[in-house]
């Protein structure tokens, strides 16, 4: 299992896509899945994160403030839509759905700044 720090300062992708995944993910289909009790049936394939209908979806296992502080309480339980989201720009690669999430929370875009470093490598 990972063992990185789970504590970010956005999470903002956390409040604002639904995190849906294929129902053997969670402890009842794989030991030490997503546990049972902070999911919810959508049909006979998928899961999903309660917290995530409605207008404000919020992750039920994500605490602390957007933007500021928040911590996923089952990081290393965490599916894997969201072990497989990645941040814009962390690796030089762009997320629109990474921008757009922090967009609608009040944050700016991820620049190369904001990994340290002060322009990525473009492709020849």
């Amino acid at each position: 299992m990972e063992t990185t720090n789970p504590c970010l300062t956005c999470g903002a992708c956390c409040a604002f896509y639904r995190a849906s995944f294929y129902w053997a993910e969670t402890a009842s289909g794989t030991p030490g899945g997503v546990p049972d009790h902070l999911t919810e049936k959508m049909n006979d394939f998928r899961a999903q994160m309660k917290g995530m209908k409605g207008p404000t979806p919020r992750c039920i296992a994500m605490t602390g403030e957007i933007g500021k502080s928040v911590c996923c309480s089952i990081y290393e339980q965490r599916a894997s839509v969201c072990r497989n989201f990645p941040p814009s720009l962390l690796d030089g690669v762009l997320n629109e759905r990474c921008d757009r999430a922090r967009l609608a929370h009040g944050l700016k875009p991820l620049t190369p700044e904001d990994w340290g470093v002060e322009d990525f490598p473009r492709a020849a």
